[in-house]
C-alpha cells in the first residue's frame, strides 16, 4: 500500500494516533484491493477524527466494559441452558417488544436479545447510565423475577440475588472493541426530559399557529 505516515515534529498524543495509522496501512497491505483503496479514501478524515476525539475517549465502566460519557455498554454471550432456549424464547414473544422493566431501572438505554449457533447460545447486549456495579444492583432490587426468568435460561445462571451473579456476569461479559456513542453525555433521565420538553413545545406552537 502508498500510504506512509511522514515523521514530523509532533506531540505525544499526535504520535500515538500516526503510530496506530502506520499499523494500518501495514496491516491492510495484503488486504483486498477494494479495502486498500477504501482505506486511501478515508484514512486521512479517521486521522482527522480520532485527534478530534479527545471528548468522546472510551474509559472502564468499573469492573467490566467500557464507557463513553456517561453511557455504558455491557455484552453477554452464554450457552443456554437445557430448554432454556424456548422458554426464553416464548417469554420474548409474549412481551413482544414491551420491556416495562427498563422503565422501573432508569439508567437503561436498550436491551438486544440475539439466539446463536441453531439456539445453542444467546447474546444479551445492553447500554446504560453510570458504571457496572450499580447497574447490576439496580437490576437486583428492581427486576429481579424478571431477571431470573430470563437468565435462568442460560447455563449456570445463580440467581440475581446470589452472591456469585456477579462473577457470572462478568464471566460470560466480552467488552466492546469499538462502540459508537451518538449522545455519550445524555441520560435516560435527561432524554425523557427533552422528550418531554419537544412535545411541550410543540403543544404550544400548535395552539399559537
Amino acid at each position: 500500500m502508498a500510504t506512509q505516515m511522514q515523521p514530523t515534529n509532533r506531540s505525544a498524543p499526535d504520535q500515538i494516533i500516526a503510530g496506530k495509522a502506520q499499523e494500518i496501512c501495514e496491516l491492510f497491505a495484503d488486504a483486498p484491493k477494494m479495502a486498500k483503496t477504501a482505506l486511501k479514501n478515508v484514512l486521512p478524515a479517521m486521522i482527522a477524527d480520532a485527534a478530534k476525539a479527545e471528548g468522546s475517549r472510551t474509559e472502564s465502566a468499573g469492573r467490566i466494559g467500557i464507557r463513553q460519557g456517561t453511557v455504558s455498554e455491557l455484552t453477554i454471550i452464554a450457552p443456554f441452558a437445557p430448554g432454556g432456549a424456548q422458554r426464553l424464547r416464548a417469554i420474548l414473544r409474549l412481551l413482544n417488544g414491551n420491556f416495562n422493566g427498563g422503565v422501573k431501572v432508569g439508567t437503561l438505554h436498550n436491551m438486544r436479545f440475539v439466539f446463536l449457533d441453531n439456539d445453542t447460545k444467546f447474546l444479551f447486549a445492553t447500554a446504560y447510565d453510570g458504571e457496572w456495579d450499580p447497574y447490576i444492583d439496580d437490576f437486583a432490587t428492581k427486576i429481579p423475577d424478571e431477571m431470573d426468568i430470563i437468565f435462568s435460561a442460560f447455563e449456570g445462571w445463580p440467581g440475581i440475588h446470589s452472591p456469585e451473579v456477579k462473577d457470572w456476569i462478568a464471566e460470560h461479559q466480552i467488552p466492546a472493541e469499538g462502540w459508537y456513542v451518538a449522545h455519550p453525555d445524555l441520560s435516560v433521565a435527561e432524554s425523557g426530559r427533552l422528550k418531554r420538553t419537544g412535545k411541550a413545545v410543540e403543544v404550544f406552537l400548535d395552539s399559537v399557529g
